[in-house]
């Protein structure tokens, strides 16, 4: 009978996206990191489907996951039992917050290094490009969210919570938004993940300065930062978003 109910718990875990399991518990998210698993960009993949792709074991992954459900949890950090208003102003505050303030900073080192290393490490002259693009489409996606989106959503779920309609206007920047912002969330991924390519996962060359090396450790910070900020877009905020919306047209 335990056997049994083994298989089943296994299967169901192995039907779920990478996104569920980490928006069901943030604690899974390091497993996934450890394996190169994307679970914000790449979260609508089954778990056995990327585990087959990547030639992992369900059975090691499963493991994992449920000896990092085993840590002592941070219950304030339960963020799929947020109010949508308050979760959203924990994004701005906290991850729009650090890109507002660390991405110019990023982009000048990545510009330096690649003025006084490109002769020896051409990558970096590649990295900064792709970098300077990162600055400048992330500056509009994130004056979108906090101008328009957002807004819109505080609307429609305030609406709600009161029994009226919510207006046309703002359940239509929601439909539109989570197209947009889903197919940005992507390009930015792919972009950040083209660095951490061009600079062999971080790795740091023998004959390089200070500078190079705080250079490569901002864009890792960056990076983990942006893959948990998408992860609470991708797999939190915009399911509840687009919930919002379809209730309102079965209304």
């Amino acid at each position: 009978m335990e056997d049994q109910q083994s298989d089943t718990k296994l299967k169901d875990s192995a039907n779920r996206t990478i996104g569920e399991i980490v928006a069901d518990d943030y604690r899974t998210a390091r497993v996934f990191e450890n394996h190169g698993i994307d679970f914000c960009c790449g979260g609508k993949i089954p778990l056995s489907s990327i585990c087959r792709d990547k030639g992992i074991e369900l059975a090691v992954i499963e493991q994992e996951l449920a000896a990092a459900k085993v840590a002592s949890l941070d219950r304030s950090l339960n963020y799929s039992a947020w109010e949508l208003p308050f979760f959203m102003d924990f994004i701005v505050n906290t991850h729009h917050a650090y890109l507002h303030e660390n991405m110019g900073q990023i982009a000048g080192y990545a510009r330096k290094i690649a003025e006084v290393h490109g002769s020896n490490h051409p990558e970096t002259i590649e990295i900064a490009e792709i970098f300077s693009k990162i600055v400048t489409d992330l500056t509009d996606h994130l004056q979108y969210e906090e101008e328009v989106f957002f807004p819109a959503i505080k609307r429609c779920d305030a609406a709600g919570k009161s029994h009226v309609v919510p207006d046309a206007t703002d359940l239509e920047s929601i439909r539109d938004g989570l197209e947009k912002l889903q197919k940005e969330h992507e390009e930015v991924g792919d972009a950040i993940h083209r660095i951490r390519h061009l600079a062999r996962d971080y790795e740091i060359p023998g004959d390089v300065c200070n500078t190079f090396m705080l250079t490569y450790q901002k864009l890792k910070e960056f990076e983990e930062d942006l893959h948990k900020h998408v992860h609470l877009e991708n797999n939190i905020l915009f399911p509840k978003a687009a919930q919002l919306f379809s209730n309102e047209r079965r209304m």
